[in-house]
C-alpha cells in the first residue's frame, strides 16, 4: 500500500520516464540537446536543424536539411475551413485558446493514427512545424478583422513568421535573433506541457490531440505566460531608482519575483544569458528600450540578496525585451513559446511510442468508507437549483 509518506506534491522529483532527448543540469546552469549544449545550438545551428535533432535524434546531413526544410516550406498554408472557423473565434479570445482549438482541428483533416508508419510520423511532424506558426500569424490578424497574411516559399522559417504578422519582410538579424529564440524554447525536459504530450500520447491518439493537450498546458499562468508579467513589472518599476524599493516591497509581501527561479535552475538559467545578449544586439542596432537598465539592475539586486538561494534570472527574464523589440505583441509571447515547444513535444511524442505503456498512475486515498446511503427524504438539507444550500 502506498503511504503518505512517499506521496510527492506535483510529483516533484519523480522519474516519469528514460529519455535522451534533454538533459538540464540546474546546479551547474548546463543544458543540452541530444548532448549538445545550448550555447553550440544557439551559435551555430537553426532553429529546423534542432528540432531535426531532437525529434530523430542526429544531426541531419547537408540533403537531409535541405529536404526538411523544403518539405516544411511547403506545408505552411493552412486549409480554408480552418481559415473560416479561426473567422468565428471572438477577438477577444487569447491566442492560446484559439491556437489549440485550430492545432486540434488540424486532426479533422490528417489524422488517420497510423502511428507505425514512419511516413506518417514524418508527415505529422513537418505539418505541425509547418502550420502552428501560420494560425498564430492568421489569427494575431483576424481578431482585428483583416486577412491573413500567407507564406512566402521564399522566406525561412522565422523570417516567414515575422513577416505573416506585418507583412513586412524583416531585417536579417531581427530574423536570426527570432530563430535563435525558437531554439532557446524547444525542449526542455519534462516540464507541464510536455508531461501532458506524454500522457496523452500514451493512448496513441493522433499528434495532433497530443499538440492541442501541450498547448493547453502551457497555457496556464503557472507555466507559459510570465515573459509577459516580466514587462509589466518592469513597466511598473518605471526607473533603475525605484528597483531596491520595489523589491523590498515584494520581500516584505513574500510575493514572486517574476522572471526569477526555477524549480530546476539554481544558477542564472543558460538562455536568459543568451537571451541578454540577443538584446543587446538588438538594442544595439534598432534602439535600446527605456527597461532595459532596469531589467539589468533588479537582476544585480537580486542576485545580491538572494543568490544565496539559488534565485536567479530564468529564461522569461529577457525574453519579453527581445519579443517588444521585434515587434510581437506582448498576448503572442506564449503562443510563440509554443510555436518553438512543438519541436519538443513532438521529439518525446515520437520517443513514446518506441516502448509505449499507457499512463495509469495511482492515488493516496483519504476519504472515509463504509459510509451508509441516506435517501433523499431523510437527508437535512436540499439543493435550491436557484440559489444556495438551504437547511
Amino acid at each position: 500500500m502506498t503511504t503518505t509518506s512517499e506521496f510527492k506534491p506535483g510529483l516533484e522529483g519523480v522519474p516519469a520516464t528514460l529519455s535522451s532527448i534533454s538533459y538540464v543540469d540546474g546546479q551547474k546552469g548546463l543544458l543540452e540537446y541530444r548532448g549538445i549544449s545550448i550555447e553550440q545550438l544557439a551559435e551555430q545551428s537553426t532553429f529546423l536543424e534542432t528540432a531535426y535533432l531532437l525529434i530523430w535524434g542526429k544531426l541531419p546531413t547537408k540533403d537531409e536539411l535541405a529536404d526538411f526544410e523544403h518539405e516544411i516550406r511547403y506545408h505552411r498554408r493552412i486549409k480554408y475551413r480552418i481559415r473560416d472557423m479561426m473567422k468565428c473565434f471572438p477577438e477577444t479570445g487569447h491566442p492560446m485558446d484559439a491556437l489549440q482549438t485550430s492545432a486540434a482541428a488540424l486532426g479533422l483533416f490528417y489524422s488517420r493514427r497510423a502511428l507505425d508508419n514512419p511516413e506518417y510520423i514524418r508527415q505529422a511532424v513537418v505539418r505541425l512545424l509547418a502550420k502552428i506558426p501560420t494560425m498564430v500569424a492568421a489569427f494575431k490578424l483576424m481578431r482585428k478583422g483583416n486577412d491573413p497574411v500567407q507564406p512566402r516559399d521564399d522566406l525561412d522559417y522565422s523570417a516567414n513568421f515575422l513577416y505573416m504578422l506585418s507583412e513586412m519582410e524583416p531585417d536579417p538579424l531581427a530574423a536570426r535573433v527570432f530563430d535563435v529564440c525558437l531554439t532557446l524554447h524547444a525542449e526542455h525536459t519534462i516540464n507541464a506541457s510536455t508531461f501532458s504530450a506524454m500522457v496523452t500520447a500514451s493512448t496513441l491518439t493522433d499528434p495532433y490531440a497530443v499538440i492541442a493537450s501541450a498547448v493547453g498546458t502551457l497555457a496556464g499562468p503557472l507555466h507559459g505566460g510570465a515573459n509577459e508579467e516580466v514587462l509589466e513589472m518592469l513597466e511598473e518599476i518605471g526607473s533603475v531608482e525605484n528597483v531596491r524599493p520595489y523589491l523590498d516591497s515584494l520581500m516584505e509581501k513574500k510575493a514572486k519575483i517574476m522572471g526569477f527561479g526555477h524549480r530546476v535552475y539554481k544558477v542564472k538559467d543558460p538562455r536568459a544569458t543568451i537571451l541578454q545578449n540577443l538584446a543587446e544586439q538588438l538594442f544595439e542596432k534598432f534602439g535600446s528600450d527605456q527597461y532595459y537598465e532596469v531589467a539589468v539592475e533588479l537582476e544585480k539586486v537580486v542576485q545580491e540578496r538572494l543568490g544565496h538561494k539559488g534565485i536567479y534570472a530564468n529564461v522569461d527574464f529577457y525574453s519579453g525585451l527581445v519579443y517588444r523589440k521585434l515587434g510581437i505583441p506582448s498576448d503572442l509571447f506564449t503562443p510563440i513559446f509554443a510555436i518553438a515547444r512543438v519541436a519538443g513535444w513532438l521529439a518525446h511524442w515520437k520517443e513514446q511510442l518506441v516502448k509505449n505503456r499507457i499512463y495509469r498512475p495511482t492515488q493516496i486515498y483519504t476519504g472515509n468508507h463504509a459510509e451508509t446511503y441516506i435517501p433523499i427524504h431523510d437527508r437535512n438539507c436540499a439543493i435550491d437549483l436557484q440559489g444556495p444550500v438551504i437547511k
